[in-house]
């Protein structure tokens, strides 16, 4: 029988967190593109309290940030073990680079953010995206 290796749980919790937040900002970048950004929380000339499409990407990036970081610490403390088919692994690494191939496309295009707006709301999906993931890591590790 197979012996199963360990990897330390700081590796497994870096790579989860780099790989939640490239996920979250990744949705960020996409959703900037379709009207949904965080942009919208700094505007002053609209009326709304809060925009629906500000809130919308508010959730939208905590909630990828999250799962990106639990699924990717399951994944990888499964796959040190040698516990996923190749199949599967092959299939989760095409998923990942269509999303980022994805949000480089649309990030190289002209933004329909304003400069400050961009700034302040790319800083703030890089820091709500760090966080959650953060947290979806540090969850998957705690219930291994």
């Amino acid at each position: 029988m197979a012996e199963t290796i360990y990897f330390p749980r700081r590796l497994i919790l870096a790579g989860a967190m780099i790989s939640g937040v490239l996920l979250a900002l990744a949705v960020h970048m996409l959703g900037a593109r379709f009207g949904l950004d965080l942009g919208g929380l700094w505007r002053s000339g609209s009326d709304e309290f809060i925009p629906a499409g500000a809130a919308i990407a508010w959730w939208l990036i905590a909630t990828v940030g999250f799962c990106g970081g639990y699924f990717t610490g399951t994944l990888m403390q499964s796959a040190a073990s040698g516990q996923i088919p190749q199949r599967m692994r092959q299939f989760l690494i095409a998923v990942g680079v269509l999303l980022l191939a994805g949000a480089g496309q649309a990030a190289s295009a002209p933004s329909p953010i304003p400069t400050t707006s961009g700034v302040l709301a790319g800083l703030a999906a890089l820091c709500l995206g760090a966080t959650m993931a953060f947290c979806g890591a540090l969850f998957a590790l705690r219930k291994a």
